[in-house]
């Protein structure tokens, strides 16, 4: 059920992002969802990729400090209120939500948001009880790679 992640922290500074970026080019490995996060002296880059593995190898054996990360894919409805509803559910369970963002591409019509929680195997758990799509991992990276 759980995707994993990759974070990078680089410096907020021209060319720093591209080398990552070209690197797992080069390696042909494809990257599915990207998100960066930035202050004014570095950035936290996350990556999910098909082969996490092999990039983490790569990006490490190139002197990045790569860190891992459980995330859980979840099937919102994309209309207004869709991530209301999944928030309400995983508050009312004390699932704290670190952070969270989208793929690009819809499944089935409906929106696919990434989470990071504090507890990543109980909000799937209680998202299921709810009856709240959360997408199988496998399947989800099936799907983006078409």
């Amino acid at each position: 059920m759980k995707l994993k992640q990759l974070s990078l922290f680089l410096e907020n500074k021209p060319g720093a992002l591209s080398r990552p970026i070209r690197l797992l080019a080069r390696a042909k490995l494809n990257i599915l969802t990207l998100s960066i996060a930035d202050t004014d002296q570095f950035g936290i880059l996350r990556l999910i990729l098909r082969d996490w593995e092999k990039a983490k190898q790569l990006l490490e054996g190139e002197g990045f400090v790569v860190k891992v990360t459980d995330m859980v894919a979840v099937e919102v409805a994309d209309r207004p209120g869709g991530l209301a509803e999944i928030l309400d559910v995983l508050e009312k369970a004390g699932i704290n939500v670190a952070f969270m963002y989208a793929f690009t591409e819809k499944r089935k019509g409906q929106a696919v948001l990434i989470f990071r929680f504090d507890d990543p195997d109980g909000a799937v758990r209680v998202l299921q009880k709810k009856g709240m799509p959360v997408i199988d991992s496998g399947d989800l990276l099936k799907q983006l790679e078409g």
